[in-house]
């Protein structure tokens, strides 16, 4: 299957972080639902994204999480989910990585597939991110 590569940027907004193991201990376990703008090759606002998170010490950490996009890639509309993993150090840099959930694409994005990620630095307000698509 050839693929497209794009590129663009992504502003968060309403992040709700929860505890789900007590906040004194490490490691330890939270929750965080954020809401997301994108603008380049992924056009979509707002969409929807879950994390789970695993703090190590206080500044570092892993995330997991699925964000549901509902917008265009490329000018295609439709709707799919990521899968998202990444990793968060001391300084406030954040690395993800993240998936296309296989037949999770609607509309003029069925069959979407595809790899991007971010490197977010602290104090960014504009994230820029790298997707490497297929439709197929």
């Amino acid at each position: 299957m050839p693929t497209t590569k794009t590129t663009g940027h992504f502003t968060f907004a309403d992040w709700k972080e929860n505890a789900v193991t007590g906040e004194d201990g490490l490691p330890r376990l939270a929750n965080a639902t954020v809401t997301n703008a994108f603008s380049g090759g992924i056009e979509a606002e707002p969409t929807t994204c879950d994390y789970s998170i695993a703090y190590l010490t206080g500044g570092t950490g892993t995330f997991a999480g699925m964000e549901l996009v509902s917008g265009r890639v490329d000018g295609r509309a439709g709707t799919f989910v990521l899968e998202e993993r990444g990793r968060f150090e001391s300084d406030g840099t954040v690395h993800c990585a993240f998936e296309v959930v296989e037949g999770s694409g609607t509309g003029e994005l069925a069959g979407l597939r595809g790899t991007g990620g971010f490197t977010y630095r602290h104090g960014e307000t504009k994230v820029a991110y790298t997707f490497e698509y297929g439709l197929g």
